[in-house]
């Protein structure tokens, strides 16, 4: 009996340990921050002074009642994306912003943060210039976009390689640790769908690594009846996705 319960204790000890490490660690798994690229300074960079921070703009700007907003993935320079947006909307404004702590944009990425600034964006530089306004979001940026679509008024939605939440995505990666107790940024976008009103998109990879299509899937369902449509293009995975024509043709419909 004795040797038991010091077995007990010591797996039940090494369990709380594990638990901690993913708690402190949690905000490295979700962000990865880009340094500056040489694509950047091609760019051109705007600043935009938000509370506790200054975030860098890669844009494109013209006088255009069209504007794009990109929110890029995890460990994405969405500096390089500017040449393929203004490509394929050539009358459109581009604003490409870089997280906190990405680029040369100061401050600690949170999901909060995230969502403050993405609104500070909003409503200080694209919607006073321009009336209609497409959202684009990839992997982490989706739970970004779909948060703003429900709190501003867009045109159009388009959500790459979504989850419905970082929160079930982690439970199903790791099943046996209390993830909604440990995890900070949950990321919760079936939470915001029903209450978007602009057309949306929904783009699967067929073959993701990365966000599950069952939670892409549920995102999608989330969504009021006649306001979102779920395309999935074959042959690719969560990495490979927006190199494929297809889906180029599919973002060209927006």
């Amino acid at each position: 009996m004795p040797r038991l319960f010091v077995i007990t204790f010591a797996v039940t000890g090494i369990y709380l340990v594990l638990c901690l490490g993913l708690y402190l660690a949690q905000r490295s798994l979700i962000y990865h921050p880009t340094p500056s690229t040489s694509a950047e300074a091609a760019a051109g960079k705007l600043k935009l002074a938000v509370t506790g921070a200054e975030l860098a703009i890669t844009a494109h700007q013209q006088k255009s009642e069209n504007a794009l907003i990109y929110f890029g993935g995890n460990m994405e320079d969405v500096a390089w994306s500017l040449p393929l947006f203004t490509k394929m909307f050539p009358d459109y404004a581009i604003y490409l912003p870089h997280y906190r702590g990405y680029s040369d944009s100061t401050g600690e990425p949170s999901e909060s943060a995230l969502h403050d600034d993405a609104l500070a964006l909003f409503d200080k530089l694209v919607y006073p210039q321009h009336s209609h306004v497409v959202v684009v979001g990839r992997s982490l940026g989706s739970g970004v976009a779909a948060r703003l679509a429900s709190q501003r008024p867009i045109a159009k939605l388009v959500l790459i390689t979504p989850f419905d939440s970082i929160l079930n995505v982690a439970q199903g990666k790791f099943p046996l640790f209390p993830i909604n107790w440990l995890l900070m940024d949950k990321f919760e976008s079936w939470r915001y769908a029903p209450q978007i009103t602009a057309p949306t998109l929904v783009v699967a990879a067929s073959h993701d690594q990365v966000i599950p299509y069952a939670n892409t899937e549920q995102l999608y369902k989330s969504f009021s009846k006649n306001v979102a449509t779920l395309t999935v293009i074959s042959n690719t995975n969560h990495d490979d996705i927006m190199e494929e024509p297809s889906y180029l043709e599919w973002l060209k419909i927006q």
